[in-house]
């Protein structure tokens, strides 16, 4: 018997369906866009500022909130506060969910006045109305090396804050006492004081690095010492009444004209950022002051701090801008101790943006 095999079938088959191509955003924009988003780096400083002015941080608590019932809160119109909100959420400030609410963030949670680590007031210094004024002319204080604030506004910058911009100043203080005091437990948790009986807090503010440093040391004694309208709000714990108030002297100067004391520990922090003359002065009157060994510990912000670049290298282009001063590398800072006569030991980090470094009078 003969059997036929079966013909093949030859009948085409059609291919699966194909996805459709999606095409996904690169994870890293390209760099034109990229020097697009900087270029309207103002946009994303005035929206932290509009948001702290606003108090849309303090308003929102831990329930998600629409554009609607923030604006209510707030006294703003929804839909432009809506706006601003969507802006931020682009760089992790406030975050959106599915359903059109907004809920805090990490970032968002800092410009709340409450928050124990805020930013609220620094956020709102570094965008003040003057700054608007001073960076479009950056490229007159790179050519000419010297603060552009003198022919902007008619007078020096400290003068105009206290004489013009009265609003400006209390922010400055705030911010200054809010950063000094999220600074000063750090300082005390990093500094040995083995040894110590007495320390000077030079050029210290209200003094609340001082204060931490007399808490944490019961038996040690301390020394204020700043301008004379500085130390007249000086830290309540260190004013007549004041829980510290017996293990403290409160001398009204200025540290580049004298200092007026001796010590066995001095404590220079964040005020070497002046002009160059000004820096010399304020080591040199320490060396002249201090007996042979004791301690100097200078903290500093540094501009080749690698954690912390864009935050000091922009603090670096803004002293330029309003006082002509600049921070300092680890390098220039060491050479102006050295040419003071401080003998330069260890550099230790503070927190993510100070270093101390410690040194010793020979």
């Amino acid at each position: 018997m003969t059997t036929v095999s079966p013909t093949p079938d030859t009948t085409p088959v059609a291919p699966p369906p194909t996805a459709p191509h999606i095409v996904t955003a690169q994870t890293t924009p390209p760099a034109s866009m990229r020097l697009r988003e900087l270029a309207f780096g103002a946009a994303c400083a005035a929206a932290v500022r509009a948001a702290a002015r606003l108090g849309v941080a303090d308003a929102l608590d831990e329930t998600p909130a629409s554009a609607a019932e923030l604006a209510l809160v707030v006294d703003a119109e929804p839909a432009p506060l809506r706006r601003l909100l969507r802006a931020l959420c682009c760089y992790g400030i406030f975050s959106e969910t599915a359903d059109g609410k907004f809920v805090h963030t990490e970032m968002s949670r800092l410009l709340r006045e409450d928050d124990p680590n805020s930013l609220k007031y620094i956020s709102l210094w570094c965008t003040e109305p003057w700054t608007w004024e001073v960076w479009p002319r950056l490229d007159d204080a790179v050519r000419s090396g010297t603060s552009v604030f003198p022919e902007t506004f008619g007078k020096g910058f400290f003068e105009y804050l206290h004489q013009d911009a009265g609003e400006s100043a209390q922010v400055f203080n705030r911010a200054m006492t809010t950063s000094s005091v999220q600074s000063a437990q750090d300082v005390a948790d990093l500094l040995d004081l083995t040894g110590v009986s007495s320390v000077a807090d030079i050029g210290g503010g209200q003094g609340h690095v001082l204060a931490s440093l007399l808490e944490k040391h019961p038996t040690v004694h301390g020394t204020l010492l700043d301008l004379p309208g500085v130390v007249a709000r000086a830290d309540a714990r260190l004013r007549d009444g004041g829980r510290l108030a017996d293990r403290v002297r409160i001398v009204p100067g200025d540290c580049r004209e004298d200092i007026p004391f001796q010590v066995d520990l001095y404590i220079i922090k964040n005020i070497l950022e002046w002009d160059d003359e000004s820096t010399r002065r304020t080591l040199r009157n320490v060396v002249a002051a201090a007996r042979p060994g004791a301690r100097v510990v200078i903290i500093e912000n540094l501009v080749d701090d690698t954690p912390s670049m864009r935050f000091t290298t922009a603090m670096d282009l803004l002293l330029l801008l309003n006082v002509g001063g600049a921070k300092h590398t680890r390098e220039s800072l060491v050479g102006r101790m050295s040419d003071a006569g401080l003998r330069v030991g260890e550099i230790h980090p503070v927190n993510a943006y100070l270093h101390a470094f410690e040194c010793v009078v020979p």
